[in-house]
């Protein structure tokens, strides 16, 4: 090392606890949010300060030509600072502070050095701040990753214990750690995952459709699935039509909706019901309900939708009145005739559209509509099967 070199060296080894006072005092008058920190983020950010003139005094006067690799640098620089102060300060916060410490050292540069070493050690400022930026940079791109991988863990974790039905308080509070606001009611909606897509990219695409349509959203793939889950719905329809073009080739399906995040496995039943269900009406759309695939449910096994079928729509037939439950066998019997069973069953055909606007109004099935008469067949077959409601 020359003798200027050394010379400059000597000086700002001495002058380092006064160039770390000075950009402190610098910050409060010059950074505005520095003086909203707490008493120990001021103190953690403070030796981030004095790691940083240290670092460079270090360095210059150790007389090395090259500067360490960014991370033994950013280590040098920022290793005594916790990893959650990077969730107080932003990283443009952190490259100020970085580059007003160093700026202080230009600055001082004239009054504690010889004029003669000051181009040589204003030369190493420049070019120890850029490597310090890169090495910032480096340490919050790093800091994401993990909190990335972290939350990514964590939101598959919440979302399989919504879908097993054990969302307890403390799956309520990882949920809202994620960002979810409980706005009532949720629903869940499946589909497959998309091809030659990011979990991460498809993840935040889903997140940034859903807040624009005011919801929040949980999401995890199993296997080839993508899960949903959508909170603050209020039409299921419309809320799975918000992130339907987000999935995968194949069918879309969404559960009905249900009250409060803890009560989401009954929509998610639902949904992979009648998903594994879906290849027996490859014409439906996209999104389609739960509801709309009770028939292809049922014929699938699904217990859950015999009863609803039975329970939903059968019974309140009979319940209502008897004439409606033979009105609607005669409109199968005949083919779907209105006249040929007004003629069957010795009515007027008026009074057969009006017991079969009953039919709809009660069930919210149509008997003229092929696919709401196709369920309501068989929830008639079913109701005739379970042998309830024959004495009422």
């Amino acid at each position: 090392m020359s003798s200027s070199r050394e010379r400059a060296a000597a000086v700002l080894t001495r002058s380092t606890g006064q160039l770390s006072t000075a950009a402190i005092t610098r910050m409060d008058s010059d950074l505005p949010w520095f003086g909203e920190l707490s008493a120990e983020d001021r103190s953690w950010v403070g030796l981030i300060v004095q790691a940083g003139v240290k670092g460079f005094v270090d360095w210059y006067s150790h007389g090395a030509e090259s500067l360490p690799e960014g991370t033994e640098l950013a280590a040098d620089v920022f290793g005594a600072a916790p990893r959650a102060l990077t969730g107080v300060i932003s990283l443009q916060q952190t490259v100020d502070l970085v580059k007003l410490s160093l700026q202080v050292v230009e600055s001082s540069i004239g009054s504690i050095v010889d004029p003669a070493d000051a181009t040589d050690v204003d030369a190493a400022v420049l070019r120890y701040a850029r490597e310090v930026a890169f090495a910032t940079a480096e340490v919050y791109a790093r800091a994401a990753e993990v909190r990335g991988a972290w939350d990514a863990r964590l939101e598959a974790l919440v979302v399989d214990s919504v879908l097993r039905g054990e969302a307890d308080e403390a799956v309520m509070s990882r949920a809202s750690a994620l960002g979810w606001s409980d706005r009532g009611e949720v629903a869940v909606v499946l589909g497959r995952v998309p091809a030659r897509r990011t979990e991460t990219d498809v993840f935040a695409e889903v997140r940034r459709s859903a807040r624009a349509a005011g919801m929040d959203a949980l999401c995890a793939t199993q296997g080839e699935r993508l899960v949903v889950v959508l909170g603050g719905v209020g039409d299921t329809g419309k809320a799975a039509a918000t992130v339907a073009d987000l999935f995968g080739e194949g069918p879309v399906l969404v559960g009905p909706v249900t009250e409060g995040l803890d009560h989401a496995h009954v929509s998610a039943r639902a949904a992979m019901s009648a998903y594994r269900a879906a290849s027996g009406w490859p014409e439906a759309p996209r999104p389609a309900t739960s509801a709309e695939l009770l028939p292809e449910r049922v014929l699938a096994g699904d217990g859950h939708a015999r009863r609803h079928l039975v329970d939903e729509v059968y019974l309140p037939l009979v319940q209502a009145r008897g004439t409606l439950i033979e009105t609607l066998a005669a409109f199968f019997g005949t083919g779907g005739s209105i006249e040929a069973t007004g003629r069957a069953l010795f009515v007027h055909p008026n009074t057969v559209r009006y017991r079969l606007k009953q039919v709809t109004d009660l069930t919210g099935f149509s008997p003229t509509d092929a696919r709401d008469a196709f369920a309501l067949r068989i929830a008639l077959g079913l109701g005739r099967q379970s042998g309830r409601g024959e004495n009422l």
